[in-house]
């Protein structure tokens, strides 16, 4: 993929940057970097803190021509991690759906958008956020215990553009994976890298359950028993191949296609 980069001092949203070129026409590859977002966003509405020179805020045009555009987030956060280790020699875990964590606190995170004609996927924007060059105080005090960046982690401040480069091309060679249909090399890798593993108890909230308790939080237990008060026993399985998470309860496998997954401490 051939990268066109345009560089912002500063914009409300790289993503929104990104499909305002997606709708006048520009091609895939099209990648907007901000020094700055006065509205990033992450998912569920939520706003990404994008305090100036500090992070890597980028958003990335793509004009998929494959099938599996829900695996996405997940080929993206194989190479936000490979980018990560190649330019700083730092290995992250991967938070389904979207999060890049490092020593059990958030390194960034990714949202991917996209836009469609009819029902036939048009362009998606792949924006990503990482915590770069932030020291403790940088962050907000609700976030300043949950988050980290690459200079806290190093001792030292890290390399912005050496990261996005290898960003850019580690994103080319997970999207080509997603365009040779290799869905089960993707779903084997991240499950790798995962922040949960197979067994591990989870605490799970979803929109899209389809029991009649959809919008509660349950509690996981690696033993299996009946729902009480304190809510239902979920473990960890892993992802399948359209990046739906899958967790176990004693009613068997449930398939999530969103939602949040926490650890049981």
């Amino acid at each position: 993929m051939r990268f066109d980069i345009r560089r912002l001092e500063t914009c409300p949203s790289t993503n929104d940057a990104v499909r305002e070129l997606a709708a006048a026409g520009a091609p895939e590859g099209a990648v907007v970097v901000a020094g700055e977002q006065t509205a990033g966003r992450g998912t569920k509405g939520r706003a990404w803190h994008s305090p100036p020179g500090l992070g890597l805020y980028a958003s990335i045009l793509l004009r998929p021509a494959f099938s599996g555009l829900s695996l996405l987030p997940i080929a993206a956060g194989l190479a936000v991690r490979d980018a990560v280790a190649s330019a700083e020699g730092i290995a992250v875990r991967l938070r389904w759906p979207n999060d890049i964590v490092l020593d059990g606190r958030k390194l960034g995170g990714i949202l991917c958008e996209s836009g469609f004609l009819g029902d036939r996927p048009e362009y998606a924007v792949l924006g990503i956020g990482l915590n770069v060059n932030h020291g403790p105080a940088d962050f907000p005090d609700a976030l300043r215990d949950g988050a980290v960046s690459l200079r806290i982690a190093l001792g030292r401040p890290a390399d912005r553009e050496r990261l996005l480069g290898a960003l850019l091309a580690a994103v080319d060679h997970w999207t080509g994976a997603l365009a040779r249909g290799e869905a089960a090399l993707i779903v084997r890798d991240f499950d790798s890298s995962s922040f949960y593993r197979p067994g591990e108890p989870v605490l799970v909230s979803a929109a899209d359950d389809p029991s009649p308790a959809r919008d509660s939080q349950w509690r996981a237990s690696p033993a299996a028993g009946p729902a009480s008060a304190a809510g239902r026993r979920f473990v960890y399985e892993g992802i399948d191949a359209d990046g739906a998470l899958l967790i176990r309860g004693p009613d068997g496998l449930r398939r999530f296609l969103s939602g949040e997954v926490r650890k049981v401490l």
